[in-house]
């Protein structure tokens, strides 16, 4: 009976004309744009430069500023009256000022002639906090770099070793955070409509007075959404070799193991939200609320640590922090079984309990 249940899945995923595209598209998209657009790294920061002091010194910073990779220069202007325009505008992000004779009164503050050391103003556009803290951090070590050579060199001196990542790239830490965001998708809103779409098309009343148990129906609707995770967890793991050069540096098996239960718990999620919804409509309200929290607490993009108490508790039932945790540990740590032990005890429990309720709720009508 199982066996001709998931038939009967397999069957309708492929006569419809959009999901098959959809299984085979989305995560191809994903791992091949995502990773380029979702880096955090801040560069082409617009900076407009006021020089009131027009000497050598002042003309290097300037020029420092326009060789720097982080920065699109552009210009210098007569007041930080008409610079801060540029900013209020948005034709600008950050304005140095330099002060009238700050070349001269630096020499002398050097030279002990009792002159205070000058200063060079620093106004950033903080409407976006990263970025203007950012801007004003780069803009401070190419002022250092220039004022205080001694402090440059006693810099360049200093040795940091970059565990795991010695490289700084942002892909290598984003795609296996990537895998989540696309078996979430795939495995919660496809059976969250599956459930929902029959009651719609009154198929699922045929099901409902045959001798199915709950247990084989749930089971058959869920079985081809793990299915699915493998195929997906396959083409992302291909693509991440073939695309970026990037492999799992720990055993693949865990890797498709967290997989499955992450698939385990959002299969069950969406067949639990479409017992409960009488409309597709509402059935994709109610997922896409549930996925949004999910994913923006899970630390995907930031660290959870950087949350405020009340929402770092919510992690202890997030599985998608769990598995994110767990599946960057594997890719890029190398970690063993042990390393990840706790994690996955956390996505068997978290599964189990929303299987088990995913069944108990779907009401049967014999």
């Amino acid at each position: 009976m199982l066996k001709i249940l998931i038939q009967k899945e397999f069957l309708q995923i492929r006569r419809n004309a959009f999901l098959p595209r959809l299984i085979v598209m989305f995560p191809i998209v994903i791992m091949c744009v995502m990773p380029w657009v979702m880096s955090q790294e801040v560069k082409n920061i617009r900076v407009d430069v006021v020089d009131n002091d027009r000497s050598t010194l002042s003309q290097q910073l300037v020029h420092s500023i326009e060789a720097s990779r982080y920065f699109v220069f552009g210009g210098q202007k007569p007041s930080y009256e008409v610079a801060l325009k540029e900013i209020e505008t948005s034709r600008a992000d950050v304005v140095m000022v330099i002060p009238q004779d700050f070349e001269r009164n630096l020499t002398l503050a050097k030279a002990g002639a009792g002159v205070k050391m000058p200063t060079v103003f620093i106004a950033a556009n903080a409407v976006n906090g990263t970025k203007g803290s950012m801007a004003g951090a780069y803009l401070s070590q190419i002022v250092t770099a220039q004022v205080s050579p001694d402090v440059a060199t006693l810099q360049s001196k200093v040795s940091t070793l970059f565990l795991y990542n010695k490289h700084l790239n942002y892909k290598v830490f984003m795609i296996p955070a990537l895998f989540a965001l696309v078996m979430m998708l795939m495995c919660g809103f496809l059976p969250a409509l599956n459930i929902v779409g029959e009651k719609e098309q009154g198929t699922i009343e045929q099901i409902n007075v045959t001798p199915v148990s709950k247990w084989a129906f749930i089971l058959a609707k869920l079985i081809p959404y793990w299915m699915i995770a493998l195929f997906v967890v396959t083409v992302c793991l291909l693509l991440s070799w073939a695309v970026y050069g990037i492999t799992c540096q720990g055993p693949l098996w865990l890797i498709y193991l967290l997989a499955m239960l992450l698939a385990l718990f959002f299969s069950s999620f969406g067949l639990l939200i479409s017992n409960y919804s009488d409309t597709m409509q509402q059935a994709i309200f109610v997922m896409w609320f549930f996925v949004v929290s999910l994913l923006l607490l899970s630390g995907l993009f930031t660290p959870t640590r950087s949350m405020p108490h009340w929402a770092y508790l919510t992690t202890y039932v997030n599985p998608m922090h769990y598995f994110i945790d767990a599946v960057r540990t594997v890719f890029v740590r190398g970690g063993s079984f042990l390393a990840v032990a706790h994690q996955l005890l956390a996505l068997v429990l978290i599964s189990a309990v929303m299987g088990v309720w995913a069944v108990v709720s779907y009401k049967k009508n014999s």
